[in-house]
C-alpha cells in the first residue's frame, strides 16, 4: 500500500502543469500631454421681452503633467446653435419680375455660429483639421438634402453665410481669445438679440503647429421665460387661439388708433 502511494505521488510530480491562460488586461490610453480646463461664466441665457443679447465669457487653463512644449499654442473657440434645415434660392429679374432660377436645399445649418480665436484661423489650423473637426464658419453646414438643382453649390452656401453674417448670426472673431503664459485663456462671446431656443454647443480646441491637441465641449440652454415663454408656446401647443387672440389685438388696436384720431379731428 505504501509503495502504491509513493509511486502515485512521484507520477504527480513527474507530469508537467498546464500554464494557465489570463486574460491580457486591456490598454489604458495615455492621457493628452495638456488637458484643457474651463468654464463659463453663465450656461444659461433667458430671452425676455426686453432681451437685447447676451455676452458669455468662457475661460480656462491648460493642465500639464510635463513642462510647456516648444513651439506657440493657440485656443480656438466656437459656440454653435441649433441646427435645421433651410432652402438657398437664387432670384433672377427676367421681363421686369423677380423669378426663382435655382435652390439649394440644405440638410443641416446651425442658426447661429461664432469662431473666436487666439490669432487669425488660417494661420493656425491645418485645413485637414479643420475637415475633421469642422471649425471654420463654412464647414459649419453639414450636407445638402437630395440631388442639387444646379451645377455648382458654392455660390449658394456662401451667400447663405454672407446673410447670417449680416444679421450677426455667423461670425469669425480673430484675435478674440485672449492667452497669457500659454496656460490661462479667456473668450467673450457676443450672443444677438435674435436667438432661437435650443441647446447651444460651445467647442474649445487646444492647437499646437497646426493640430488639435485637445478638445472640451460645454452647453448653454437659451429659453424664453415669462411672456415671451407664454406666447411662443401657446403658438406652438394651440394656434387656432393664438391667432384668435392675435386677431382680437389687432382689431382692438385698429379700433384704438382711430377713436385716438377722431378725437384730435374733434380738436
Amino acid at each position: 500500500m505504501l509503495r502504491a502511494l509513493a509511486l502515485l505521488t512521484a507520477l504527480m510530480l513527474a507530469a508537467p502543469v498546464a500554464a494557465q491562460q489570463f486574460p491580457t488586461p486591456p490598454r489604458v490610453a495615455a492621457p493628452p500631454p495638456e488637458q484643457i480646463v474651463a468654464g463659463l461664466s453663465r450656461d444659461d441665457v433667458d430671452i425676455t421681452t426686453s432681451f437685447d443679447g447676451s455676452d458669455i465669457i468662457i475661460y480656462g487653463a491648460i493642465k500639464r503633467e510635463v513642462p510647456i512644449p516648444p513651439g506657440p499654442l493657440d485656443v480656438i473657440v466656437t459656440v454653435e446653435g441649433p441646427a435645421g434645415p433651410i432652402t438657398v434660392r437664387h432670384k433672377e429679374r427676367r421681363f421686369g419680375i423677380w423669378v426663382n432660377t435655382g435652390k439649394v436645399s440644405v440638410a443641416s445649418a446651425p442658426n447661429f455660429y461664432v469662431v473666436a480665436t487666439t490669432r487669425p484661423l488660417a494661420k493656425i489650423l491645418d485645413p485637414a483639421e479643420d475637415s475633421r473637426f469642422r471649425i471654420s464658419v463654412p464647414l459649419a453646414i453639414r450636407a445638402f438634402a437630395g440631388a442639387a438643382e444646379v451645377d455648382d453649390v458654392v455660390p449658394y452656401t456662401e451667400a447663405l453665410v454672407r446673410l447670417r453674417e449680416a444679421n450677426d448670426l455667423y461670425r469669425l472673431d480673430d484675435g478674440a481669445v485672449l492667452l497669457a503664459e500659454q496656460t490661462l485663456f479667456r473668450a467673450d462671446v457676443r450672443l444677438p438679440a435674435n436667438l432661437i431656443e435650443g441647446y447651444y454647443a460651445t467647442r474649445i480646441f487646444l492647437v499646437r503647429d497646426g493640430k488639435v491637441m485637445n478638445t472640451f465641449r460645454a452647453p448653454i440652454e437659451v429659453r424664453k421665460v415669462g411672456l415671451e415663454r407664454w406666447l411662443y408656446r401657446l403658438a406652438l401647443e394651440q394656434p387656432f387661439f393664438y391667432g384668435i387672440m392675435s386677431l382680437a389685438i389687432a382689431i382692438a388696436a385698429g379700433w384704438g388708433a382711430s377713436a385716438a384720431a377722431r378725437q384730435l379731428q374733434r380738436r
